[in-house]
């Protein structure tokens, strides 16, 4: 029941990304300002549409608008696009890099390993954080200091599971039958030990996926990340400062909506791990 329903929020939070970029897309191309960030004064901080409220003039706010008149919910559904742009970004620089060393490491051990390990060991070393900010600082405020700063500091974890396993694998039957047919390492690594290791490929991105939005939520909640843009960080950061005024609906909805995507890829992660990995599953 809880997978269904896990697999049923990321598909929600899927389509109200696609949807977010085909809106945004749009309004790149006509070069006009998008609907969620247009400014309108004169209705300022409306609450949800269920609640008692002023007229809104025919517009519909489903859920109210900030201190300058802004669609909440279009501006919540812009965050789960950037959401889900750093959550793919920083996995295709992580998941590759962390899944090929932990092969090589893994495969032939020696030099090779306690050279990926001392890599590992370095990476891990380092403040996540600090390097995030010193990545923007050379590259510029946006999504793409973020995008290398938070893949470049996640793909240990994915590295260490991968050497792990592969290590378990080198010596199988499958693995020495493969080297007595002549087959080349990489033949062996890539078309018969990984199909072997991808459940952890697929239960590690279930895993980081969720911790790579939280990062940029904090990092632009902190003013670095992306610019803009209603990412969440930013609402957070603005809604901060107007909840002692009684205006409760923008803090409360991005903050269930980072809650129910972390925790439906928790969910997901765990039911992943429980069906794909064979230790497991012969249980």
């Amino acid at each position: 029941m809880m997978f269904r329903l896990s697999i049923l929020m990321v598909l929600v939070y899927a389509a109200a990304a696609f949807y977010g970029e085909c809106v945004y897309r749009y309004a790149q191309a006509r070069d006009v300002t998008p609907a969620y960030n247009a400014v309108d004064e004169s209705h300022r901080y409306l609450p949800p549409i269920w609640c008692k409220r002023a007229d809104a003039g025919g517009k519909l706010y489903l859920l109210g608008s900030d201190n300058l008149g802004r669609d909440v919910f279009g501006r919540l559904v812009q965050g789960t696009r950037i959401a889900f742009h750093v959550g793919i970004m920083t996995s295709l620089i992580a998941i590759p890099l962390g899944v090929v060393l932990g092969l090589l490491s893994g495969y032939f051990g020696g030099r090779t390993d306690s050279w990926v390990m001392w890599l590992c060991s370095t990476a891990a070393s380092m403040p996540g954080l600090l390097f995030i900010l010193a990545v923007a600082m050379v590259v510029g405020q946006g999504l793409m200091g973020i995008y290398l700063g938070v893949g470049f500091t996640t793909w240990v974890g994915v590295c260490r599971n991968i050497r792990a396993e592969t290590a378990r694998h080198r010596n199988q039957a499958y693995v020495q039958a493969a080297q007595v047919l002549g087959y080349s390492h990489a033949r062996i690594l890539f078309r018969h030990i990984l199909p072997n290791v991808m459940h952890i490929v697929l239960v590690s991105f279930s895993i980081r996926f969720p911790t790579a939005v939280a990062t940029e939520v904090f990092v632009s909640f902190l003013g670095i990340g992306v610019q803009n843009e209603p990412s969440w960080g930013i609402m957070i950061n603005n809604a901060r400062l107007r909840l002692w005024q009684g205006v409760w609906w923008e803090m409360t909805f991005v903050t269930i909506a980072i809650f129910s995507l972390v925790l439906s890829f928790n969910y997901l992660a765990d039911e992943l791990r429980d069906r794909l990995d064979p230790a497991l599953r012969n249980k």
